[in-house]
């Protein structure tokens, strides 16, 4: 028996080509992590708004900042690929999709409609 063949090997994650339905799944537990840590911004801003006239108005200004808006942006993103996402992987649950070829339409399906909401929402506020 030759034992070089049950050494392990090294993996360089970075050079190995994904399928787009791995690449959808990791974006997908990325947008949920971006959301989770936009909660506190959100709240703050929120709060903030509602406190009185003229923090609403300061909040206003602040929201039209470019890097709020870059902000907001990378935001959509993240709602929006997860909520697609997340039906996708709702209708796989049901056995809907499940096929090779359906699944990586759907996931091609998934990436280019998020980002082309996320275009359509960057246009107006950037």
């Amino acid at each position: 028996m030759n034992k070089s063949n049950n050494r392990p090997r090294y993996l360089n994650l970075l050079k190995i080509k994904m399928p787009v339905t791995a690449v959808l799944s990791i974006a997908h537990r990325f947008s949920g992590f971006l959301m989770v840590i936009a909660i506190p911004f959100v709240i703050y801003v929120f709060q903030q708004s509602v406190s009185s006239e003229q923090e609403f108005n300061a909040t206003i200004n602040m929201l039209r900042e470019t890097w709020v808006s870059v902000l907001l942006v990378a935001l959509t993103w993240s709602f929006t690929h997860h909520f697609i996402s997340g039906i996708r992987f709702l209708l796989i649950d049901m056995d809907i999709g499940v096929e090779k070829q359906s699944a990586r339409r759907t996931a091609w399906l998934t990436h280019i409609i998020s980002v082309t909401i996320t275009l359509c929402v960057a246009g107006i506020l950037l």
